[in-house]
């Protein structure tokens, strides 16, 4: 097996905590410490695509996300340290006073272009024919598609469950919960579960896509891992759960239900959700592990997104 090269931009390993939320344990992996600017899961990937993009000497990285997408600001920054432009490609309008993730990416000045909702739809062709007229301007430009959602990029959640094998040695962990956007974080859990003997159950929680779409997402860019890089392994979907119906209110938006589930954890564990990913998916495991059990033996992987919090101030504060 050959693991593909990567740039060190993470803080690693980051640790697990034991935390307790309204009387009931649990551990939580805090991927929120990867670093400051580029906080999150993000960076994970971003540390083989980066190394991939440097490699091929290019001008610009290209990517895509919503207007408060931690991924697009991982990568505003990201490139940055590595002396490359960006440009951004965001599902949302402009704003005078930019706030959250939106604040960094033109604090770091990448480029940005908005897009409709249904010009999001066709991003993928929007950015390779951007691509095109900026290769006429003898400009090189590598593109990262949606979350860094790719067979290279889900290596940062491969390697992460060798670093997550050390560390739950010894202990009874039977799943990991995690938020689930694009669903690269997911697939690389399923393909390094396999690949290190892990037995772990993946339980995500799609925040944007609806279940079906998300698990053909998860499961499709899994076995293109597996095919590209020749693993000896066979995937198994069925250690796959979608934990559907934790946003309903759209990805751009969080009920107030969760808003005081946010706060009271924060208010009992000094620990902060955001409301696009974490708040979401920690509102699903409280319901579906805390609640039911004294001690719940699945943990709850914290992917970052603080940035967000800030964007729904008056939500969080009201």
């Amino acid at each position: 097996m050959k693991i593909p090269k990567k740039l060190l931009l993470a803080n690693l390993p980051t640790p697990i905590q034991q935390k307790v939320f309204r009387g009931k344990p649990f551990f939580i992996k805090r991927d929120d410490f990867t670093g400051l600017e580029m906080s999150g899961n993000k960076v994970r990937k971003l540390e083989y695509l980066m190394y991939d993009a440097k490699n091929q000497g290019v001008n610009y990285v290209f990517t895509c996300g919503g207007e408060q997408s931690n991924h697009s600001r991982a990568t505003a920054i990201a490139a940055a340290s590595i002396g490359v432009k960006s440009k951004l490609f965001l599902w949302g309008k402009e704003k005078v006073n930019a706030d959250g993730n939106l604040f960094i990416d033109r604090f770091v000045n990448s480029e940005i272009r908005y897009l409709t909702k249904s010009e999001y739809s066709d991003v993928n062709e929007i950015m390779l024919n951007e691509k095109k007229q900026f290769t006429k301007r003898r400009k090189k430009v590598y593109i990262i598609p949606e979350g860094g959602t790719s067979p290279l990029g889900i290596w940062g959640y491969i390697e992460f469950m060798k670093e997550l094998k050390t560390q739950v040695s010894g202990q009874e962990i039977t799943g990991i919960t995690v938020a689930a956007g694009s669903g690269g974080t997911a697939a690389g859990l399923l393909v390094g579960a396999e690949l290190y003997n892990l037995n772990l159950k993946v339980f995500a929680v799609n925040v944007l896509y609806s279940a079906k779409i998300i698990r053909k997402k998860i499961e499709e860019v899994a076995q293109a891992c597996v095919e590209k890089y020749k693993l000896d392994i066979n995937l198994n979907f069925n250690q796959l759960e979608i934990l559907d119906g934790y946003s309903k209110e759209g990805y751009k938006h969080i009920a107030s239900e969760k808003i005081k589930v946010i706060r009271s954890f924060t208010e009992e564990s000094g620990i902060i959700l955001d409301p696009a990913y974490t708040g979401k998916a920690f509102y699903a495991f409280q319901e579906n592990f805390l609640n039911r059990k004294k001690k719940t033996k699945v943990l709850f992987l914290h992917t970052g997104g603080i940035f967000g919090a800030f964007a729904k101030r008056k939500n969080y504060l009201r």
